[in-house]
């Protein structure tokens, strides 16, 4: 999920940074305390507000965590993996090219407001989001739309991308066909996005009597997203109430769910934006789970008998260039100096959980398309000290950006990892200026611009393809980066148009090979992330992707 490529970042993120610590209240808690299976509600402590309730409007990962357990997309992941199952659609196929796609869809589903769900509810949806206007067309809003599916009926900005979706029949009640004009990398994946989850037809038709707005920067969403009421999904839990004052989200079991009934009746997602303070409120009990566990407390936890899964690695985290902003990164022997004075191996060793990998490109190795053959630049200060000599850059000079009040899967203590590049960078004699900046909006505006010469980010990935690592950077020029190599581009690309997977997954490895040959940027590493639970706490399966199902949790 991105953190991200676009400027939908700068508005809904603001929301899932921003939190205040609460500590729990016992109308929310178990009836009977701590007794375990007498229990009847789940409270989690998530590092951000959710954004919307309606995912379609949102890019980041605390909305979806909340919305993951209201609505389903009509394919999903295996619980716990990244590999691609039914999930609204119990089979689905396409022909050769990949742009007519054909879904067999569940029978006997249910909506949250009653209605029944079939392949018109499924076009209904799609159509829908093909014929927003105004503000749902910016990219604050419509993020992920435009990156699966491209732009709209009628584009109303030339910035706007051309449409790739072209239409959607209900063959019969249990048969949809989605068709898009070109072949894509990001599908089939892309339908397992909770951006693409079905909505009840009942519930669009009140969503469509409203309308986002937006002056400048600032988005005001439409009422129906951010209280409960109206949305509806066919989820194991129902959304009933958001309480914005106390930065909690309350879902029920829904009871006519078509699939395994919920464990725990009650669930509440209860915003608390430190670490500590997550980890205090777990510890006292006031909370029954919490996620972005720091390293430092792994064992901590799990000695004092807390439940604290590791979820595999699916990350990258990166250091990032601007050229733009510094004309000396314009040259190849800079960015290679800056990349052999980093110490990865003792960032990951002093940082990361047990488990986090150094990374050698951008995408982790458990992604189809990872190369074995990328060029790699090993730790070696003196070397870099001579690449700055030879480019005539000794005694560099630059500025590097870092996150303030933040936590991230693949970035668990910012400033702490700042400080070590830091000191690297220095010691091949490089002067830096640090620019500490607030996660959003500030420090998300600045690198989104280009702002930054250097600059730390990272991405987790939202379903198994190599082109939703790569293809998210270096598919077109980015003011991120502010780069413009042809051969970069074109090889990122091909691997996008390419519908045989095999195939595609040789573009991908080639691709890798030209952004190394070229360096960008810097792959630091990749992290697999702990979640943390109550010692009474059955968890439920992690997953790679950060896609939870709370509807698997128990209590002991």
């Amino acid at each position: 999920m991105p953190i991200f490529k676009s400027r939908a970042v700068r508005v809904i993120t603001a929301a899932v940074a921003v939190g205040l610590v609460a500590t729990g209240c016992a109308s929310e808690r178990g009836k009977d305390g701590d007794k375990g299976g007498d229990k009847d509600t789940f409270v989690f402590g998530a590092p951000g507000d959710p954004g919307s309730l309606d995912p379609a409007l949102a890019s980041d990962g605390e909305t979806f965590r909340v919305t993951r357990q209201a609505f389903e997309a009509l394919l999903e992941h295996e619980s716990g993996g990244s590999k691609l199952v039914g999930g609204l659609a119990e089979k689905w196929s396409s022909d050769p090219a990949g742009k007519v796609w054909t879904f067999n869809l569940r029978k006997n589903v249910k909506f949250h407001d009653g209605e029944a769900f079939n392949a018109a509810a499924v076009c209904a949806n799609y159509d829908h989001w093909f014929n927003w206007k105004g503000t749902y067309q910016s990219s604050a809003v419509s993020y992920y739309w435009q990156t699966i599916m491209g732009g709209f009926k009628a584009n109303e900005d030339k910035e706007t991308p051309k449409a790739n979706y072209k239409s959607c029949t209900a063959k019969d009640d249990s048969t949809a066909v989605i068709e898009v004009n070109e072949t894509s990398a990001n599908l089939p994946g892309g339908f397992s996005l909770q951006a693409l989850a079905i909505h009840s037809p009942k519930a669009l038709k009140e969503y469509e009597k409203q309308e986002a707005t937006a002056k400048g920067d600032a988005i005001t969403y439409p009422k129906y997203s951010q209280e409960a009421g109206t949305v509806a999904g066919t989820g194991p839990y129902r959304i009933t109430k958001w309480n914005k004052g106390n930065k909690e989200v309350s879902l029920e079991r829904f009871d006519d769910y078509w699939g395994e009934k919920a464990k725990v009746k009650n669930l509440v997602f209860r915003t608390i934006d430190t670490e500590d303070g997550r980890r205090q409120a777990l510890q006292a009990g006031d909370i029954d789970g919490y996620d972005l566990v720091a390293p430092a407390d792994i064992k901590t936890l799990e000695g004092a008998g807390f439940n604290v899964p590791t979820r595999d690695v699916f990350n990258l985290f990166y250091l990032g260039m601007s050229q733009e902003k510094n004309p000396a990164l314009k040259k190849p022997a800079v960015r290679q100096a800056i990349a052999h004075a980093i110490d990865r191996e003792n960032l990951v060793k002093t940082q990361l959980p047990e488990g986090g990998k150094v990374a050698t490109q951008f995408m982790p190795d458990t992604v189809a398309g990872f190369s074995e053959n990328v060029k790699k630049y090993p730790f070696d200060s003196a070397k870099a000290k001579s690449l700055l000599a030879s480019a005539g850059a000794s005694g560099l000079s630059i500025d590097f950006c870092y996150p303030t009040e933040v936590t991230r899967p693949y970035m668990p203590a910012p400033q702490d990892i700042f400080e070590l590049i830091k000191a690297d960078l220095e010691k091949a004699g490089i002067k830096v200026t640090p620019k500490p900046m607030k996660w959003a909006p500030d420090y998300l505006d600045a690198t989104e611009a280009g702002s930054c010469s250097l600059h730390m980010l990272g991405w987790t990935g939202d379903f198994n393809d190599g082109y939703n690592f790569i293809g998210t950077w270096f598919a077109e020029y980015d003011k991120q980066w502010g780069f413009k190599d042809p051969k970069v581009f074109t090889a990122v690309k091909a691997g996008s148009l390419e519908a045989d997977a095999t195939k595609r997954t040789d573009l991908y490895k080639k691709a890798n090979e030209a952004i190394m040959e070229y360096l960008p940027g810097v792959p630091l590493s990749s992290s697999p992330p702990a979640i943390a639970f109550g010692k009474n706490v059955n968890p439920p399966n992690v997953s790679p992707l950060t896609q939870e199902n709370f509807a698997e949790v128990s209590f002991k």
